[in-house]
């Protein structure tokens, strides 16, 4: 029988179906009370030109990882709301070119109307790629279907 963790990443994972997560090969990988991680292989197809990962695929997943937590956060809550993105700001501080890396984000913040999470992605060698502070906007899903 499944976990309730499980479950969870197994939804999120069928979620990115057809999506900019799916094309990056995200994975939604491991589930807590207050984080979430994913992996993303590093291809050729994850490139800039100097043969690297690209810092907006590592951006991409930073984004990818921060919502998706939100969004069980908020879902947990049972109530009509939904996040959206507000902010990322990422630095960038080793080059990563093959294998997998891995992004955690924690939370720093969830409040009534943002959250604030800190989204690290580290290689197989747990190595630190990138750091990520993403903020997301809680609205209620009616206004964001007004829009």
């Amino acid at each position: 029988m499944k976990t309730d963790a499980q479950k969870a990443l197994d939804q999120l994972n069928a979620w990115s179906e057809n999506t900019l997560m799916e094309t990056l090969g995200i994975q939604y990988s491991d589930v807590g009370e207050d984080y979430l991680e994913a992996t993303m292989p590093v291809r050729k197809m994850h490139y800039q030109p100097m043969g690297i990962l690209h810092g907006g695929a590592s951006a991409a997943l930073a984004e990818s990882v921060g919502s998706a937590a939100s969004g069980l956060y908020l879902a947990s809550q049972e109530g009509d709301q939904t996040a959206v993105g507000l902010e990322l700001a990422i630095n960038h501080v080793r080059s990563v070119h093959e294998g997998t890396v891995t992004a955690r984000a924690e939370a720093i913040h969830r409040g009534r109307s943002t959250h604030l999470w800190q989204i690290v992605i580290r290689d197989e060698e747990k190595r630190m790629v990138a750091l990520a502070k993403l903020t997301m906007m809680v609205l209620s899903r009616q206004k964001l279907s007004d829009q």
